[in-house]
């Protein structure tokens, strides 16, 4: 699966094996997107969302409707079916920030910050201190993870009384009142010709049917780096970058620390009339 590691499709099933006990709780009940590398990341791998055929009879999924009709997003509710997505070579599972039977109401909203270049972690590190500063300011407690690719995600859990326009709405207008603070650094210009080397603060993984990569996700990217929870008094004292944790290091990670998220969804909070 990652050529140059030496990483096989055992291997990131076994990793899927033994994080399950801590991913699982943010995956379930969450529609899932496979990022699936068939022939390893060497080559091009393809998304699929719709699992109408080939699938387990145990196999859980939901029913999601769109435009032109349904799709049937698997669920990972266990380890089994876990196991499954790692079958199927999907290296990264993507998920909505809402979870069936209620698909409708978010229970978090996510922020993407994503850095043009990946070569100064001090930048994208200060942004997310920021963004979690006014998040603070407005009364809003968040929690972060690394993205495994160039970035961080922050994570506010909902109260799931806000459905999707409410909460993409909010996002945007709180992206905008952040990116104000700090114009030299930050945009909302996705386009990267248009961010003039600025990150990227993406509000637009709050949408109906739009995902983001799972906590304890693997991503494709050389030495198989993954999207773990961290602590904020690790970014402030600079000691996590967006690839700092990787398949290999995972459970010596999760051994110190458990699962930094476990408490994050009892801490439900709501938006409303918090920006005009």
């Amino acid at each position: 699966m990652f050529p140059d590691d030496g990483i096989t499709k055992g291997d990131l099933a076994a990793y899927y094996e033994m994080i399950a006990p801590y991913m699982l709780p943010h995956l379930s009940g969450r529609p899932i997107t496979m990022e699936r590398y068939h022939r390893g990341i060497g080559a091009e791998g393809f998304i699929q969302k719709d699992v109408s055929k080939g699938f387990p009879k145990w196999l859980e999924r939901v029913e999601v409707p769109k435009k032109s009709g349904t799709v049937h997003h698997p669920l990972a509710n266990d380890l089994r079916s876990l196991l499954w997505l790692a079958n199927q070579n999907t290296v990264t599972p993507h998920v909505w920030t809402s979870r069936a039977p209620d698909l409708f109401h978010p229970d978090v909203c996510i922020f993407d910050l994503d850095p043009a270049v990946d070569d100064n972690p001090a930048d994208v590190r200060t942004a997310a201190l920021q963004l979690r500063d006014l998040l603070a300011e407005l009364g809003l407690r968040s929690w972060v993870k690394t993205s495994g690719s160039k970035g961080f995600h922050i994570a506010v859990p909902l109260d799931r009384q806000a459905e999707f326009g409410e909460v993409e709405r909010f996002a945007h207008r709180l992206g905008k009142l952040l990116v104000s603070r700090d114009p030299a650094r930050l945009t909302q210009e996705f386009s990267k010709a248009d961010r003039g080397g600025r990150i990227l603060l993406d509000t637009g993984r709050n949408g109906y049917s739009a995902t983001f990569a799972a906590a304890y996700a693997v991503r494709a990217k050389p030495s198989a780096p993954v999207s773990a929870p961290c602590t904020w008094q690790e970014m402030e004292r600079g000691e996590i970058a967006p690839r700092t944790f990787t398949l290999r290091t995972m459970a010596e990670r999760t051994a110190l620390v458990g699962d930094l998220w476990a408490d994050m969804n009892a801490h439900p909070q709501s938006i409303r009339g918090i920006l005009p």
